[in-house]
């Protein structure tokens, strides 16, 4: 680790500032630390800001799209008998698996899905889920690989601009794809692309403003997935007449249109700009994105700041020192129970019985006042308490749905409840992995916080790689979809345990103010 000072400007009043006599500058001062210096140029929130968190969310709602694309897609049709045939053993009750070709018939295309255009309905689990675990997978690797670059050479805005590329031209590419092997390879590469989009929009929106905005913008980029999220059933009832690869095409091409907007207008984040030792740039961006108020003298005082550069191996910082060690394995740990809730329950909702169109969009409404929740109690509560109160909540609420499902009858009336509690399940999930993601980025210094999140996205890949087979595993026994999902979430919540309070802390930029902050809140 290579760490070089520079000096840094004296805080002053304001009488200090104008006086042209150097002299009282130095006499009656403090230094500024870099979290000083972004706080007090951009503490406050403007239009400027606004503008740039609500162009960078929308990357959100592209992700969100290709996330949960394959509950349309690669879903199982509805099928009838057919009237051609003379055998009475067909019914809608029976195993199309034992039917011969000729005693049904899907209802509509037969390009619909995935399964019903490459004939998978009597596939395997393994098979069917392939491409949903091929795409979490992706997603899983591409946190290790590009985990660092957004915090060494490529930084925030490249990175998510790199990211949305691949992603919508994978999805894209998906469109002209011949056998469940080449989709599944398609659906890889999508994965590999958005799994850093979550991290850079999260990062893009809390470093550009102020401490007292944290919070509440940090749940912006939630806000945007689960638009995404909730806009596919209304895509795909638009489209249920027509082929699966419609639903890639009306979401690829907005995506890759979204790629020249980030790559024109998005700025990087002055944070990472500072400490890569770019202060003419970070100080031009300052200067942008300031409420105009504030943008002369403030602007005037940043322009001879200099800070503390460091230089290291992020991935490498979070395993050496024990306190990054006992953090980064204890959001990992929670990353991986949550994960598999947050995925595996949307994965499984044709499954409870109810329409698929209806059931999607019930858990994609459902995301929204959970972050309205989250808006609210972020900076009322303890970000740990509120993580282990809504896991075991979750795990809770999964339980009793593997219960209904299992001991339950076919009634409407049990269908809804199975949907009501599938609801709530996945209802504190949400709220877990909403404060989750913004507890993360207060738990270390701006010089790892995009290694850190990286590998808090890449936990909660690995459980969603897993998920979808499990979901897939359920329609024959429920304790192996929702029955997991319960124990999981609420063994993992345990590790919360080992995390500090962050409620109120500084932001720190460097690994060495990090462990100075640490004395002032108990482990």
């Amino acid at each position: 680790m290579a760490d070089h000072m520079r000096p840094l400007l004296p805080q002053t009043d304001h009488e200090s500032v104008v006086n042209e006599d150097p002299v009282p500058l130095i006499s009656n001062c403090k230094f500024w630390s870099l979290d000083d210096i972004i706080e007090d140029n951009i503490g406050d929130f403007g239009w400027a800001q606004l503008v740039q968190c609500l162009l960078v969310s929308l990357a959100r709602l592209f992700d969100g799209q290709q996330t949960f694309i394959t509950i349309f897609t690669d879903a199982e049709p509805s099928w009838h008998c057919s009237t051609t045939s003379n055998d009475v053993t067909c019914t809608t009750n029976s195993d199309i698996c034992q039917l011969s070709n000729s005693e049904w018939a899907w209802d509509g295309s037969s390009s619909r899905t995935i399964v019903s255009e490459w004939n998978l309905q009597c596939a395997s689990s393994i098979i069917t889920s392939l491409p949903s675990s091929s795409f979490f997978l992706g997603s899983f690797l591409g946190c290790l690989f590009l985990a660092t670059l957004a915090d060494s050479s490529l930084g925030r805005k490249k990175l998510l601009f790199l990211s949305c590329l691949i992603m919508s031209f994978s999805a894209l590419a998906t469109i002209f794809s011949t056998n469940v092997w080449i989709y599944a390879i398609l659906k890889f590469l999508s994965g590999f692309g958005t799994a850093s989009i979550g991290t850079c929009v999260l990062l893009l929106l809390t470093e550009k403003v102020g401490k007292k905005w944290r919070g509440q913008l940090g749940i912006m980029g939630f806000f945007f997935f689960s638009l995404g999220y909730l806009s596919l059933p209304t895509i795909a009832y638009m489209n249920r007449d027509s082929s699966w690869r419609s639903l890639y095409l009306y979401t690829s091409i907005p995506a890759i249109i979204y790629c020249i907007f980030v790559f024109i207008f998005v700025s990087e984040s002055p944070r990472w700009l500072f400490l890569q030792g770019r202060e003419a740039e970070a100080i031009e961006i300052l200067k942008r994105i300031a409420p105009i108020k504030d943008r002369s003298l403030k602007s005037s005082l940043v322009s001879h700041v200099d800070i503390k550069v460091e230089t290291s191996n992020s991935i490498k910082c979070l395993f050496v020192k024990r306190w990054a060690l006992r953090r980064i394995l204890g959001v990992m740990v929670l990353g991986f129970g949550i994960g598999m809730v947050y995925y595996g329950i949307p994965m499984g909702v044709q499954d409870l019985g109810f329409n698929i169109y209806l059931g999607t969009m019930c858990n994609a409404l459902l995301e929204m006042p959970s972050y309205l929740v989250t808006f609210l109690v972020i900076d009322r509560c303890q970000r740990r308490f509120s993580i282990l109160g809504f896991c075991v909540a979750s795990g809770i609420f999964s339980i009793l749905c593997f219960i209904v499902s299992n001991y339950g009858s076919n009634d409407q009336e049990i269908v809804i409840m199975k949907i009501g509690i599938e609801i709530a399940s996945l209802f504190g999930a949400c709220m877990a992995y909403n404060i989750l993601l913004i507890y993360t980025t207060e738990l270390f210094p701006t010089s790892v916080r995009n290694a850190a999140t990286s590998m808090v996205r890449l936990a909660i890949a690995f459980s969603s790689v897993v998920s979808p087979v499990l979901a897939r595993a359920g329609r024959r026994n429920a304790i192996l979809s929702y029955g997991v999902f319960g124990f999981v979430i609420i063994f993992c919540s345990i590790f919360v345990a080992f995390l500090p309070a962050t409620k109120g802390a500084t932001l720190c930029d460097t690994m060495n103010e990090q462990e100075k902050e640490n004395d002032t809140f108990v482990t």
